[in-house]
């Protein structure tokens, strides 16, 4: 990416993020119980790059044609006027109960660099936490002012792409106990655990809009980009430092989670799970790492994951061109190239 639109769209998503920022506490304000709305905001008030938010909110400026920032997400000039803020919060309230949840699974200490909600918290009061912004993600997305069959797709939707993430979630844990996969079984589950939360994230303001020519687009836009952004993420679990991921590096490893790296290297004859005596996260250290990135690369499977993590980029960026063409479609473009750039 071109440093000048690198720039931009790290200042698009900053200027996004701090909007969705100010507005989580009003739409998830912390009520009495107030343990329980607190181990709720935790996660969201430790960070977080709000990404699938951002998405919302610039494929609603895409499709409404408008100059970026100049409107009031809160009164969004889509079908007469629409609040795409509250949508944008729902998206981000779903994406932080599935890591509530994912962080209780893995057993995972970090998250944001802060504890997680069962580390400072407990097990009972985080899995009560991620329910709650289950349920709140639902609530929110009704407030939004949308027409009542508009609301009912938009709520559809996202019921469905939870579903699909748990399905996902499944399968990528079924894979722990597998030797080998293949990489279509990887891209699948993929999609389902997490870029279909992407896929949602972009078709959302053409849902609430009845803007129907430019759901699928956007949709399939979201899906694309998305698997690229798991790919990304794979590899950041190799190369990134503990500090800079917020939580430990190597644990795809010392999980045996099947990545499309472990899956390549696997086709190449190479399996790195051995480094890593049953499965103990605690003997993952530096030294571990290096040398698994050191076979990896022997066989060309980080060069073979970001490829492909680049190919679905593309194809995403193919399917903009049915949007308007204006700054908010060039920077959502920008973000899928983001996607696979980022270090963190």
């Amino acid at each position: 990416m071109a440093a000048q639109h690198s720039d931009a769209v790290t200042a698009a998503i900053a200027d996004r993020r701090r909007l969705v920022n100010e507005a989580l506490p009003d739409d998830v304000p912390i009520v009495f119980p107030e343990r329980l709305y607190e181990a709720s905001r935790y996660l969201l008030d430790a960070g977080g790059k709000r990404l699938r938010p951002t998405m919302v909110l610039l494929a609603g400026e895409a499709i409404a044609d408008v100059d970026p920032l100049s409107e009031d997400y809160r009164e969004f000039p889509l079908a007469g006027g629409i609040d795409l803020m509250a949508a944008a919060v729902s998206i981000e309230i779903v994406q932080t109960f599935t890591l509530i949840h994912d962080d209780i699974m893995d057993d995972d200490e970090m998250r944001r660099g802060v504890p997680a909600v069962h580390e400072e918290f407990d097990l009972e009061t985080a899995i009560l936490a991620g329910d709650t912004l289950y349920s709140k993600a639902f609530e929110n997305l009704l407030e939004t002012g949308a027409a009542a069959e508009h609301s009912v797709r938009a709520l559809s939707e996202l019921a469905a792409t939870c579903t699909e993430i748990c399905e996902g979630q499944t399968i990528d844990i079924g894979f722990e106990d597998q030797d080998a996969i293949t990489e279509a079984e990887y891209l699948e589950m993929v999609e389902r655990k997490t870029a279909v939360l992407y896929g949602a994230s972009a078709a959302m303001p053409a849902l609430l809009a009845g803007a129907d020519d430019y759901v699928d687009p956007l949709y399939n836009f979201g899906i694309d980009v998305g698997k690229a952004f798991q790919i990304q993420d794979d590899l950041l679990d190799l190369t990134a430092s503990t500090e800079t991921l917020g939580k430990r590096r190597g644990s795809d490893l010392a999980e045996n989670k099947q990545t499309i790296v472990t899956v390549h290297a696997r086709q190449q004859g190479v399996d790195v799970t051995d480094l890593v005596p049953d499965d103990d996260i605690s003997a993952i250290d530096e030294a571990t790492v290096e040398e698994a990135i050191e076979r990896l690369e022997a066989v060309g499977s980080i060069d073979y994951a970001r490829d492909l993590a680049h190919d679905h980029v593309a194809s995403g960026r193919d399917h903009l061109q049915a949007l308007p063409d204006n700054e908010a479609r060039d920077r959502l473009g920008d973000i899928a190239e983001y996607f696979v750039e980022r270090e963190y």
